[in-house]
């Protein structure tokens, strides 16, 4: 489903009149909270590991079902009542999945979170040590060794491939 096909899905949702109508959204709402939950753990898993090449190749799938997410939400929300009326069970049955569902996103986040403070701990390091290293070595004027000029710092370049 193209970026568009999911815009016009979340912007006007089909009502929902049958219970089969009602099973069968929420049984493709939970399909692809499966999907995008097997991406999530996937992404979780290679980061931890330091594998963020193979991380960032899950981009593209990740969106794609974030957009059948929002528009299968979306068009849950706006057939609330009806679903609630046609399929209670199956309504309890989402919004309990739903939590498990956060739960798990909860926890990616966490990842994520990690490994980018640690990345961007490492590189501030590495941007001081070389700042500290391209000071002249010396005394100021009080006698006392000088310290590196926080904004004198050289920018880093970074390599991509390794």
């Amino acid at each position: 489903m193209s970026q568009a096909e999911a815009g016009r899905q979340v912007a006007s949702p089909a009502p929902i009149r049958t219970r089969s109508a009602a099973e069968l959204l929420i049984k493709h709402l939970m399909d692809v909270m499966d999907a995008l939950l097997a991406a999530v753990e996937e992404e979780t898993e290679l980061v931890r590991v330091g594998r963020l090449d193979q991380a960032r190749a899950l981009e593209q799938p990740k969106t794609e079902l974030s957009q059948l997410y929002l528009a299968d939400t979306q068009q849950v929300r706006a057939n609330h009542r009806s679903i609630a009326e046609l399929v209670p069970a199956r309504l309890d049955d989402l919004r309990k999945r739903h939590g498990e569902f956060r739960a798990l996103l909860q926890i990616n986040l966490t990842v994520l979170a990690t490994a980018h403070a640690v990345s961007e701990s490492i590189m501030r390091g590495v941007s001081e040590e070389l700042a500290r290293k391209a000071q002249p070595q010396g005394y100021g004027a009080s006698g006392h060794a000088m310290a590196p000029a926080k904004g004198r710092a050289q920018p880093l370049t970074l390599s991509r491939v390794l």
